[in-house]
């Protein structure tokens, strides 16, 4: 791929504004999509693709997973809400249930949050910063002196907040060890793989070792501070550690090492059970409807219903990106930042997030205002019935798409198509004089770095292609490009200018995409090409002018 000619940057994380959130008096009530602006064609085609998930394979095994409950959120409005499914499908040994004994899946079904568990520790820690209990760049040692064990002494709440701190990715606690205590000490002894600041590794010892922090410092257990701090003042009545309501449970896995039969209503991770169902890194138990009232405190600068639980500042420093040495790995304080591979559409260096083992996600978008929470059971009866991804980016991807894009110029604007592994071109002819002429245009471009756009001229009737040198100006900084311009989080219309050759020639515009992830496409408006005697080619005025092939006009 073709790199920028001149200095600017490629990415959307440089340059961004601030983040902004909501007014903090904002409170979820439901709306029907359209009322609010949405399209509802993708958010009805995203609950049937994450119901049809559930489905037996044909030959044989179990589905991705039994059950799912959805929800979207866009501007202070509950648009979607949806549950299917099973929460308890399956017996010992993985036997599915008569039709009587199964539970049905609820709007209110709780589940094992896993390890978004996260980022209830990462705000409880955020809240200790804000108090000036902790210092962000401070040795963790500093807080836990037994924690400075085997060359952890600079290790900083920073680094284990970003997962930055050189720490193994997880150990077998419940299995290699007696007892909670033997556990804990375990973590606190454990030396780093790598220097700290030098890698990124998602760890779990990461946020086990930040509750442990939490609970000194705080003087109460973990599962309490979070009760008192967090989800108490939202008023989040469903969610906390060890549910003591198990029938609405979703069940996990079947478990025969160790033995526990068929999990429901214990969390399923093993070390969070051996410590006793309250762990930094996993035990959280939540519905949808009280992970949108999170969401949506976070999208209000940290405050909902008249109860604040964060500064608008510490909401900033949650998400904004303290990874940049690691590409691709971007990461706020507990919270992941744009990241395609389950956000999808809605992934933005403004976009926040997490997952969890057992099949559930969160994802806030800051920028459109808008949350997507997919919960479901896909470790129930296996863990081996595989990754849930892709249902998680069709459910962010119907509410991304629902938004749509207003058109930069008129009624409508191209768009390239919403398929992964295709080719899409647009075409022009363009008559230019021997004096040359200028083509400008309006670009949006919102596809993963692997999804680009070429632009190409062609001077005998498109048996040949030369890539076109364009400038590419967003927001006062400009960036040229060779004929190549790498996808882009950015979601916003910027502006495209080239110097076309003499000559008959054809002006193309041609995206790609692998088979990987999808953003919201690229777009292509205003095209207006201009010699020293006019205006040679008008696609506002003239939209038949273009050759089509997987490029449609769209309107929003």
């Amino acid at each position: 791929m073709a790199v920028p000619m001149a200095a600017g940057s490629a990415t959307a994380a440089e340059g961004e504004p601030p983040v902004r959130f909501m007014p903090p008096n904002t409170v979820l009530s439901e709306a029907d999509p359209a009322d609010v602006g949405l399209d509802p064609g993708p958010i009805d085609a995203a609950v049937a693709q994450v119901r049809a998930h559930e489905e037996l394979p044909a030959d044989g095994g179990y589905a991705l997973y039994p059950g799912a409950v959805g929800l979207m959120g866009y501007e202070g409005r509950i648009v979607a809400t949806d549950a299917s499914g099973d929460a308890l499908a399956y017996g010992d040994e993985g036997v599915p249930l008569p039709a009587d004994e199964r539970v049905p899946m609820r709007e209110d079904t709780i589940f094992d949050m896993a390890s978004v568990t996260k980022l209830f520790t990462s705000i409880a820690v955020t809240q200790l910063v804000e108090d000036g209990l902790v210092e962000l760049d401070e040795p963790v040692a500093t807080y836990l002196p037994a924690f400075a064990a085997n060359g952890k002494e600079e290790v900083t709440v920073r680094q284990l907040l970003t997962h930055t701190s050189g720490f193994v990715a997880w150990l077998p606690l419940w299995s290699r060890y007696p007892d909670e205590e033997s556990r804990i000490a375990a973590v606190m002894a454990q030396p780093l793989d790598d220097p700290p600041g030098t890698v990124y590794r998602y760890s779990d010892l990461n946020l086990i070792t930040l509750g442990v922090l939490v609970e000194e410092l705080r003087g109460a257990p973990l599962d309490e501070v979070v009760a008192d701090r967090v989800t108490g003042p939202l008023g989040m009545t469903d969610t906390g550690f060890n549910p003591t309501e198990v029938d609405r449970t979703a069940a996990t896995e079947y478990q025969a090492t160790p033995p526990r039969g068929v999990v429901r209503g214990e969390v399923h991770d093993e070390n969070a059970w051996s410590l006793g169902g309250v762990a930094g890194h996993a035990g959280i138990f939540s519905t949808a409807g009280d992970m949108a009232v999170l969401a949506q405190a976070l999208l209000n600068g940290g405050a909902y219903d008249g109860a604040r639980i964060l500064s608008p500042q510490s909401v900033r420093q949650m998400v904004t990106d303290f990874n940049t040495e690691f590409p691709g790995d971007e990461h706020g304080l507990g919270f992941e930042l744009n990241q395609r591979w389950y956000m999808d559409a809605m992934s933005g260096p403004r976009t926040a997030g997490h997952t969890g083992y057992t099949g559930t996600s969160l994802v806030v978008d800051f920028e459109a205002d808008a949350f997507a929470i997919l919960l479901t059971n896909r470790v129930h009866p296996s863990r081996s019935s595989g990754s849930i991804n892709v249902a998680r980016r069709e459910w962010a991807r119907g509410l991304a798409y629902a938004q749509g894009v207003e058109p930069r110029r008129g009624d409508d604007a191209w768009l390239s198509g919403d398929a992964n592994a295709t080719t899409s071109t647009l075409t022009a002819p363009v008559d230019v004089p021997a004096g040359g002429a200028r083509l400008g245009f309006d670009l949006y471009l919102d596809t993963e770095s692997t999804d680009p756009l070429h632009l190409e001229s062609s001077a005998d009737g498109g048996d040949t292609w030369t890539p076109l040198p364009f400038t590419v100006r967003d927001r006062g900084t400009a960036t040229e490009w060779d004929g190549v311009v790498a996808g882009s989080g950015t979601r916003r219309w910027t502006q495209a200018r080239a110097d076309l050759p003499a000559g008959e020639i054809l002006v193309r515009w041609r995206a790609t995409t692998d088979g990987g992830y999808l953003g919201r496409g690229v777009l292509v408006d205003g095209v207006v090409a201009r010699g020293p005697g006019g205006t040679l080619l008008d696609g506002e005025s003239s939209p038949d002018a273009f050759d089509a092939d997987g490029w449609r006009l769209v309107n929003r």
